[in-house]
């Protein structure tokens, strides 16, 4: 029997149309590999979902232990996208199964929407957006906006989009910094940023961006303490995970004067009912400003390309789950 692939159901609509458009499919066919959508759109797999498929095409539903047993053991979950936070990658790998993650595909896209949101802020796009709908054009000089010329911005987190981030950074002539303890030195060092004690960080940076992944380390790592050590012309963007901001503190900071603006891609609770979204002085977005054709096609070729390796006995490409 030939290697066999499930793909989320998340990848269609009602309608049966496809969520992304063309992620490549074609490849599968081209390596003769059998592949269909699972019957259910379910938030958390189960055997019932798994049972005779060598290797998944991973949408937004969690993998936990219960994902396994009765016949239903994949070989290998290819993640359409870098967050892995609702996968269990101890069961993965205590059951032989293998996790992969698309940063091929989301680097530049999600370094794109970093840079969009920070500009957004800097420049108050909203607010001056809002004027025109409003056919009030007059307090347009009120709406002062601001430029990266001259500013530091900083990096909570260092990775490949953290990496991108400072490329698409350079003709902006601005320091960028990334903060310790959520930083890894020799990663920053490869990208000419220097890895600074979080006091200076804190203190120096006139924008922060939160590229980091969620962990015990990193989740809340915005909180009252953070937002009150910086200063108060600064701003916030956050296109990792919601919850490594403390979304209380964060309004708190917002309203209280202590902090300029925000940027915001992802929520703690999505879809969010925040009260953070009605304020003036925060942008956001819902978890989706990345999603453009590029990232489709990106995160497509990564992951159909990791469950072609697997499928011809090769190991792939960004593993993420643990050694056994």
């Amino acid at each position: 029997m030939g290697f066999r692939v499930g793909i989320t159901r998340d990848f269609l609509r009602e309608d049966g149309s496809p969520v992304w458009g063309d992620i490549g499919l074609g490849a599968l066919d081209a390596a003769g590999i059998d592949w269909e959508y699972l019957s259910e759109d379910a938030p958390v797999l189960r055997p019932q979902h798994t049972r005779g498929f060598d290797g998944i095409l991973l949408g937004s539903p969690a993998v936990d232990a219960q994902t396994f047993g009765a016949g239903a053991n994949p070989r290998i979950f290819a993640r359409f996208g870098v967050g892995y936070d609702a996968i269990d990658l101890d069961a993965c790998a205590a059951h032989g199964a293998l996790v992969t993650i698309t940063p091929d595909g989301a680097r530049r896209a999600v370094a794109t929407a970093a840079l969009t949101l920070l500009l957004a802020v800097k420049m108050r796009l909203l607010v001056k957006s809002d004027l025109v709908r409003a056919r009030t054009w007059a307090p347009r000089v009120d709406a002062l906006g601001d430029g990266l010329t001259g500013n530091t911005v900083g990096l909570v987190g260092f990775g490949n989009i953290a990496g991108e981030l400072v490329h698409l950074l350079r003709p902006f002539d601005c320091e960028v910094l990334a903060g310790a303890p959520w930083c890894r030195p020799e990663r920053a060092a490869a990208h000419g940023v220097r890895v600074v004690p979080r006091d200076e960080f804190l203190e120096r940076c006139d924008a922060f961006v939160i590229v980091a992944p969620l962990t015990d380390a990193t989740r809340h790592a915005v909180d009252d303490d953070f937002l009150g050590r910086v200063k108060p012309t600064s701003i916030v963007v956050n296109v990792a995970r919601g919850a490594i901001v403390d979304e209380s503190a964060l309004y708190r900071a917002l309203t209280e004067g202590r902090l300029a603006g925000a940027g915001l891609d992802v929520f703690e609770q999505e879809p969010s009912d925040s009260p953070l979204i009605d304020l003036p002085n925060v942008t956001a977005t819902p978890h989706s400003l990345a999603w453009t054709s590029e990232m489709s096609r990106g995160n497509g070729a990564s992951a159909l390309g990791a469950l072609i390796d697997v499928a011809a006995g090769r190991r792939p490409r960004h593993v993420v789950t643990p050694p056994r």
